[in-house]
């Protein structure tokens, strides 16, 4: 038996390497993993052209993933960094990297990127139009704009974020709406412009069959942009940004009819009391779909410690039903990260994803922090290091700052209560001032 995508198979009961893989990795039932495919509230995105992918699965039941952006700008065209930042980010375990390259050999680059990941690869063929076609944004056309994202499909990229929902209806709310940030979606306001120098519909609202062929081809997964995004706390949960929602929703049941596999993207900033209604509405209008979030930032005071503000949100956003998060880095609102500000942003989200997991009760999650609590009562450093989140980063610390006793600490010493309620109990006396 034939299938055309991984929510097809799912569909038809056949068992693909790849669903087979997720199963293995999340200590999911098989049968209970393509049921929640076939219903479209798990994914699994990973593009036929896509060949040394280490599949991952996104969406109920399973551990959230964290996605790491990178890419070329013109601004810091070095296409070696970027290479180095992917490398670290596989290195650090995350699950997912877009390519957010807007200048230069961005072909180049995304082959590279994707002959070298085992992680799934995204990227917003919007960012790439301009400079692939030398054009002023108002001239490329329809055509061009669906060759863009073709091309990307058959280098291998396994989901696209194609903001389908900011049709001319939701333009409209945006110019009535009393927002202090307006549009903050790179992708979003591109299409926003496009629209309004044309006259016309976004092109992927009104020719959103089309772009289900080439999704099915590939088996590319759709991740449904979220062109009215909230920039700012003021704007956040109005009605554009809902009303966009709703729209991703219809759209949602549109590609589902054609096995297309879809995930949802979400805000954004906002205060921490919206999260959850936020997660809520999402998987309410968007019939269960996969969630992925930017964060979100709870505060907008923050720059530099935004890798901060987005964690805390995160991890709010994902034990209330997100699925997928976008990392945040220092560097946020202020310029292009380096690698340590990857490395910092990566942690955030790592932590802030597993956070979640215990919170949703995801298999091994607890067991996890369990191993690390059994280590640190038998003062066991070494086992510590090893089950740190960041290996490196803590037996750095440890090395640093070394102990008159291997079984303290410099923080306490000898009136370390773990290592005194070890001797008490083991009928040794105490001696703290030897």
């Amino acid at each position: 038996m034939t299938y055309t995508t991984q929510m097809d198979a799912a569909k038809k009961g056949i068992v693909t390497p790849e669903i087979k893989t997720v199963a293995e990795k999340e200590n999911m039932d098989v049968a209970k993993l393509m049921d929640l495919m076939a219903r479209g509230r798990a994914i699994i995105p990973a593009n036929k052209n896509h060949r040394n992918i280490s599949p991952e699965g996104v969406g109920e039941g399973m551990k959230t993933k964290i996605n790491v952006n990178l890419g070329i700008s013109k601004d810091c065209a070095n296409v070696d960094m970027e290479i180095e930042k992917a490398q670290l980010a596989i290195d650090l375990k995350a699950e997912a990297i877009m390519d957010l390259s807007c200048y230069g050999k961005t072909m180049e680059f995304r082959k590279k990127l994707i002959a070298m990941s085992p992680a799934m690869i995204g990227t917003v063929p919007i960012y790439d139009a301009v400079g692939f076609y030398e054009k002023d944004l108002k001239d490329i056309t329809v055509d061009e704009f669906f060759n863009v994202v073709e091309t990307h499909a058959k280098d291998g990229v396994d989901f696209v974020t194609i903001h389908a929902g900011l049709n001319r209806a939701t333009a409209e709310k945006i110019r009535k709406n009393n927002r202090l940030m307006g549009i903050v979606s790179r992708g979003g306001s591109l299409l926003y412009a496009w629209m309004n120098l044309n006259n016309k519909e976004n092109p992927f609202y009104e020719h959103f069959d089309r772009l289900l062929d080439i999704c099915e081809t590939y088996d590319l997964t759709l991740s449904l942009g979220d062109g009215c995004r909230p920039g700012s706390l003021h704007d956040s949960t109005d009605a554009c940004q809902v009303e966009e929602l709703i729209v991703l929703g219809e759209l949602t049941l549109k590609a589902w009819e054609r096995n297309v596999q879809v995930m949802i993207e979400g805000p954004g900033h906002m205060a921490l009391t919206e999260i959850a209604g936020n997660m809520m509405l999402e998987k309410r209008l968007c019939h269960g779909a996969p969630f992925y979030v930017l964060g979100p930032l709870v505060t907008d005071v923050a720059p530099g410690y935004d890798h901060i503000t987005s964690a805390i949100g995160g991890a709010i956003a994902a034990a209330s039903g997100a699925d997928f998060l976008c990392y945040v880095t220092p560097a946020e609102h202020l310029r292009l990260p380096t690698l340590e500000d990857m490395k910092e942003g990566i942690m955030a989200s790592r932590i802030a994803a597993h956070a979640a997991d215990i919170a949703k009760n995801i298999p091994g999650a607890r067991e996890w922090d369990n191993a690390m609590s059994k280590a640190r009562a038998e003062l066991d450093w070494n086992k510590m290091i090893e089950l740190s989140i960041d290996p490196d980063k803590a037996r750095r610390y440890r090395d640093s700052s070394k102990p008159e006793h291997d079984d303290s600490c410099t923080m306490c010493g000898k009136m370390c209560a773990v290592r005194n309620m070890n001797r008490v109990h083991a009928g040794k006396d105490i001696q703290l001032n030897d």
